[in-house]
């Protein structure tokens, strides 16, 4: 590993003071390196998506057809019903009179934006339109429901055949878009050439590795990510922040923000307006933020210990010394939020009393249900994986986005593909694009073990997660929380999230937000069509189902920022007069003005 400057300060004892035993975890067994290099080559060629996992899901789904006659029979059934519904919805168009809208035979889902538009209601489009809806509610029919495929091959083979219809639906194609051809004849071609101007724009991008169009206006330290603050420690994972002050006084407990190591920080610093460390300064907290390291080769095995280590136990120590005698409110995010969980677990059951509070982010703590995301994590997925990170030594941001990418192909890729190469139109880049396409790269030992200790084992809410050699129960956190899920999480799904409240006894407020992953959290006052519910579970309370919770839980317009504030401030002492920045004495002197070097790193 490389050892750039450190300020560890003698607030950081050695790794092994707090480890104990080795880590129980029983890595994949070693393989035969001609297995692993033709692994690693399946992987890159089919984008590590294992086709042994697809085939295997596909005779499933397609042998439990085979023998499930009554099943055959409804999709005939329904074959024919669409057939006659599609006649009659012809023959109403073939009867009305030139403009006049026949009724629909079916509707598109809500969500689904692409048939919008009046042109698609005009001969043959809406005839196309409504054959392709017909046939997508038909394959969704056939692919779930088939007495005795497994639910993780329902949802793969589903899936893949939406991936398949949605790559030959009639709005990604010129000549079968009204809307395109309409923009093309207005235009005399134009969109067209600029289209073409864009793709080859993207690919020269794509090949040379730089930002996509447009980023350079979110430069990070100049445009986003720009709160005031000093880098007050420096090790070989993490650098941690401290914002300066805006406010007499604040609040004596800090608060730490543990973003996930999936994503820079900075999407909770983004642009003045809308940054979340900014908010939380202003409101009175004197706020600390890890920026994590960027892995490259040497950090190859680097593991969940060194990130729970190096990472949250050294930021914690490096506030205690900063802000000594005060207890901390620790928050996390995404994958950051799991790891505060295990080490806030892990705290209690040792008797550390150091966390005020905890709030989560998008954060799941229970992984049976973690989404569509985990079509992407079974055994052959991860083995893929395994073979592919051992010779690059990580994963790589191309991977982890690519991934996102087809979870969300309609928003993330087709509609790209629509709006700017065939109707020529560049979607303005935004703050959150911009660092949305600044992605980070994964240790392999450490994203090994993520997938197999949480996705494949579940080990963490089944009380099987070892922290120093001993397993850790979320049943043992007592401190409050604050836990935000956002309606339309493809990455962590709120219902997922929601689970946190069988697996601990303690004092949950549950906020469920509009929005989605990244949007959702990004959610400052003023942000327009906002709104949330929540509610408090009192400590030792009975659980309340997830739909129940939703019908009982108030609803409110706006932010949740302000909510979370006034819940922090809560369970805060009185305001007093702010901490210096750094504490040199203790070993923590100031290096550097936020955000530091790590949040650079490509």
């Amino acid at each position: 590993m490389s050892t750039p400057e450190t300020n560890a300060g003698p607030a950081t004892p050695p790794k092994a003071s707090r480890r104990g035993p080795a880590t129980p975890f029983a890595p994949p067994p070693e393989r035969n390196p001609l297995d692993r290099r033709v692994h690693a080559a399946i992987a890159r060629a089919t984008a590590s998506v294992s086709p042994i996992a697809l085939l295997l899901a596909t005779v499933d789904w397609a042998g439990h057809l085979a023998v499930s006659p009554g099943k055959r029979m409804e999709l005939a059934d329904l074959g024919l019903e669409q057939g006659r519904r599609l006649l009659r919805y012809a023959q109403a168009i073939a009867s009305s009179p030139p403009g006049s809208p026949a009724h629909d035979c079916i509707e598109p889902p809500a969500q689904d934006r692409r048939f919008k538009a009046p042109e698609w209601h005009t001969w043959p489009f809406n005839l196309m339109h409504q054959s392709f809806l017909l046939a997508q509610e038909w394959w969704d029919a056939a692919t779930h429901g088939v007495a005795g495929v497994s639910r993780h091959h329902e949802q793969v083979v589903s899936f893949a055949a939406r991936q398949l219809l949605d790559m030959f639906s009639p709005g990604n194609f010129l000549p079968t878009n009204p809307v395109v051809l309409r923009h093309t004849l207005a235009s005399g071609g134009i969109n067209l050439a600029r289209g073409a101007v864009h793709a080859l724009e993207d690919l020269g991008r794509t090949l040379t590795g730089a930002p996509p169009a447009g980023a350079e206006n979110f430069v990070v330290g100049r445009d986003v990510a720009v709160t005031p603050g000093k880098v007050v420690l420096r090790n070989g994972l993490i650098e941690l922040i401290q914002y300066a002050p805006t406010t007499a006084t604040v609040h004596p407990e800090p608060v730490l923000i543990v973003p996930a190591w999936i994503m820079k920080y900075y999407i909770l610093d983004l642009s003045p307006h809308n940054s979340l460390v900014k908010y939380l300064v202003s409101q009175g907290h004197t706020v600390f933020c890890i920026s994590w390291k960027n892995p490259g080769v040497d950090e190859r095995d680097l593991d969940m210990d060194d990130y729970l280590e190096l990472g949250f136990h050294a930021a914690l120590e490096a506030i205690n010394a900063i802000v000594p005698g005060q207890k901390v409110h620790a928050t996390g995010y995404c994958l950051g939020g799991t790891l505060l969980a295990i080490a806030a677990a892990a705290m209690e059951r040792d008797g550390d009393d150091r966390l005020a509070t905890m709030t989560l982010f998008t954060a799941q703590t229970d992984f049976t249900e973690p989404g569509e995301l985990a079509l992407f994590i079974d055994e052959s997925e991860v083995s893929l994986l395994e073979a592919q990170m051992a010779e690059t030594g990580f994963l790589t941001a191309g991977q982890m986005a690519g991934a996102f990418q087809i979870l969300r192909s309609n928003d993330l890729l087709w509609s790209r593909i629509v709006g700017e190469y065939l109707m020529g139109e560049r979607a303005p880049m935004s703050d959150l694009m911009a660092w949305n396409a600044d992605a980070t790269r994964m240790p392999a030992r450490m994203h090994g073990q993520y997938l197999r200790r949480l996705f494949l084992n579940d080990d963490l809410s089944e009380g099987r997660y070892p922290v120093g050699g001993k397993p850790v129960s979320l049943s043992d956190i007592d401190v409050p929380v604050f836990c935000v899920a956002t309606q339309t999480d493809h990455v962590a799904p709120w219902r997922s999230v929601y689970k946190l409240h069988y697996l601990t006894p303690t004092e949950i407020t549950f906020v469920l937000t509009s929005g989605g992953h990244n949007a959702g959290i990004v959610s400052e006052p003023g942000h327009p069509r906002r709104e949330y519910q929540i509610q408090t579970r009192p400590a030792g309370d009975n659980y309340v189902p997830p739909d129940d919770w939703v019908r009982r839980s108030p609803r409110y317009e706006g932010s949740w920022w302000p909510a979370w504030s006034t819940w922090l401030a809560a369970r805060s002492s009185a305001p007093a007069t702010p901490p210096a920045l750094g504490a040199p004495e203790r070993g923590y002197p100031t290096l550097e003005d936020a955000p530091g070097r790590y949040v650079h790193e490509k």
